[in-house]
């Protein structure tokens, strides 16, 4: 049977590890984040037609259903899309235990996603709803 040199030499690599003498590195404590918010940078709102500063349901409310609702950690995000456009909304929450808000928006062409203006998708999503 035939052994190539990058097995081998993982292999070895791991034997070694296995060698007396050498302690594992102590695990990283975990992050502790309960009641720490990171306020993130927010958009100037000129121009995005009152979009940042609104809350979830708000925006659901002007827009419509979104294609996509994430969540992660305590952000969020929305996706809406228009006939030619796609529409990105990230909501934080600006203090602890604060509803997230709309801090950022993207804009994108659906074709070749090249980036859009924001304001101009923004009313092309409100129409097409």
């Amino acid at each position: 049977m035939k052994t190539s040199a990058p097995v081998l030499a993982v292999l070895m690599l791991a034997l070694a590890g296995c060698a007396g003498g050498s302690r594992p590195a102590p695990a990283p404590a975990p992050v502790r984040t309960a009641g720490v918010v990171r306020v993130p940078q927010v958009m100037a709102p000129r121009g995005l037609g009152g979009v940042i500063g609104q809350e979830a349901d708000r925006l659901t409310r002007r827009f419509g259903e979104p294609r996509i609702d994430l969540a992660e950690g305590d952000a969020r995000k929305l996706q809406f899309s228009g006939a030619t456009c796609v529409l990105d909304i990230y909501l934080y929450p600006m203090s602890p235990g604060a509803e997230p808000t709309a801090a950022h928006v993207d804009a994108r062409l659906r074709q070749g996603g090249a980036a859009a203006d924001a304001g101009a998708c923004i009313r092309e999503v409100e129409a097409g709803k």
